[in-house]
């Protein structure tokens, strides 16, 4: 008979759903900078920089222009978290061996079905919402000026009045695509890197890792996916961007696979192959501090809850 303390759902539920909140608040102006690059078409006029774009952002909408969409985020992100990092446990607990241990490649597909997962309970409608939102121009400070979408909750409810519940899918396949790229090499390289780290503070530090060194290592594991998928995000997010009306009915008349390759070709043809890398700049600078952000808080509150006499239970194992 053995002790051995119970890998806790909840802890992951809580500690992914409080890094997902830290992750949103610290870095949503660079998500906001990012769509508003990628919805930018060319006619004539250069794509400006990210920071034109923010500048240009706060000054014509007011601060809290940059903040567009929040509520949609901060309504999915704490599920989104809690959901990536409770189903990356479950299928790495699929995935190990008889002896307990998981390779690089299980680790990758932990990451992908994580990634999968994620993106089609929560990302896809969530970033519908939120693409609406900051795609419009309006000015947050002119009470003078109405917008079509006035919150998250306005914005859903209009959305699905006037195009439907499946509206919100739109874009599924590119989102489960990018999210499982994303997660795929994120938590391969956080967990390599984590484990070397693991082995070199073990004399030291007794396997402790600092929070600055959790906090580096997330950094470079979260500029890994954007590079990888860039054009697959760019042309998620004009296809989410499109409403239905009069004037693009034979768009809306194609299959979803003809949508993706109308965009992607009618982006490189007018704009070049370098417009599906729009907003690239911003992104890294928003998903590389975020997953720092993400899983030095993950860390924390994990450690904290362990240590807590309601999860850090003991379960009592029959050995055979």
């Amino acid at each position: 008979m053995s002790n051995k303390k119970t890998n806790s759902t909840s802890i992951n539920l809580i500690a992914g759903g409080t890094a997902g909140l830290f992750e949103a608040l610290c870095c949503h102006p660079l998500d906001t900078i990012k769509v508003r690059m990628q919805l930018h078409k060319r006619g004539g006029v250069k794509n400006p920089g990210f920071i034109t774009t923010g500048v240009k952002i706060a000054t014509k909408e007011g601060f809290t222009g940059l903040y567009k969409g929040l509520g949609a985020v901060i309504i999915g992100i704490i599920p989104k978290m809690a959901i990536r990092f409770s189903s990356y446990e479950f299928y790495r607990g699929l995935l190990k061996g008889p002896d307990g241990e998981i390779s690089t490649l299980s680790t990758f597909i932990a990451g992908v079905g994580a990634g999968v997962t994620e993106a089609c309970l929560v990302v896809n409608p969530m970033e519908v919402v939120k693409i609406r939102l900051q795609a419009q121009h309006h000015s947050m400070s002119d009470p003078l000026s109405a917008p079509k979408y006035r919150n998250a909750a306005h914005a859903l409810f209009r959305i699905v009045s006037e195009e439907g519940v499946g509206v919100l899918y739109r874009g599924v396949s590119l989102t489960a695509l990018r999210q499982a790229t994303n997660q795929g090499a994120n938590f391969t390289v956080y967990s390599k890197l984590k484990e070397r780290l693991t082995e070199y503070h073990k004399e030291t530090n007794k396997g402790v890792i600092p929070s600055w060194q959790t906090s580096l290592i997330g950094l470079i594991s979260g500029a890994v996916g954007p590079f990888s998928n860039a054009p697959i995000d760019t042309i998620k997010t004009r296809l989410q961007k499109e409403t239905k009306s009069n004037k693009n009915v034979e768009f809306h008349r194609l299959s979803s696979f003809g949508k993706i390759t109308n965009i992607g070709r009618d982006l490189v043809r007018e704009e070049g192959i370098a417009a599906l890398y729009k907003g690239i700049t911003p992104r890294v600078m928003r998903v590389a501090p975020g997953q720092a952000v993400t899983f030095t808080v993950y860390e924390i509150i994990s450690d904290f809850l362990n240590k807590l006499p309601l999860f850090n239970k003991q379960s009592v194992i029959f050995d055979e």
